[in-house]
């Protein structure tokens, strides 16, 4: 397997966030979310616009791992905690951490979430929150071996669609 390389993300990955995002986000989902809403879903919350955004946010962190060639194979975004009703003093969540198929397993996984957990404690974050999607049993398992704990649900929009997230916490 090709290695993969960690770095901060800056305003020039907005495009192969976009491309990345959109990418991970239609092979793993297209399985049972209808097409006009996931579209259009892509072109919103996958866009180069919605990155350019993320990266210019001085609370948000955005790692992207490359191949030795340069071309981007997954990224974990870290942001301050969307869930109100979960959430307590000192988290921060793992919103996205999106890695290509052919890149999952042989630990770039476990690499990437590393990633994610460093920056949680370089911002002395005292828990990470993350919501991932009820049906996506791979990576619920991947969160319960990595110590994340099931605290409660959520609902993901995709358009007019509403999907059941779990809202999972890992102590720092």
């Amino acid at each position: 397997m090709t290695p993969v390389g960690w770095r901060r993300a800056g305003p020039e990955d907005a495009e192969a966030l976009a491309h990345l995002g959109a990418a991970t986000f239609l092979t793993t989902f297209a399985f049972d979310h209808p097409g006009k809403p996931l579209i259009d879903h892509l072109n919103t919350e996958h866009s180069v616009a919605y990155y350019t955004g993320k990266l210019a946010d001085p609370a948000v962190d955005i790692v992207i791992g490359e191949t030795p060639l340069g071309a981007p194979v997954g990224y974990v975004m870290m942001v301050p905690p969307e869930h109100p009703q979960l959430q307590q003093d000192g988290d921060i969540e793992l919103k996205r951490i999106y890695l290509l198929g052919p890149w999952q397993g042989g630990g770039n996984g476990r690499a990437l979430l590393d990633q994610a957990l460093a920056v949680a404690k370089r911002r002395m974050a005292r828990r990470v929150l993350l919501a991932v999607y009820e049906s996506n049993k791979r990576a619920v398992a991947f969160y319960e071996r990595a110590g994340f704990r099931h605290i409660g649900e959520t609902v993901f929009m995709v358009g007019e669609v509403p999907f059941r997230d779990m809202v999972y916490a890992r102590p720092m």
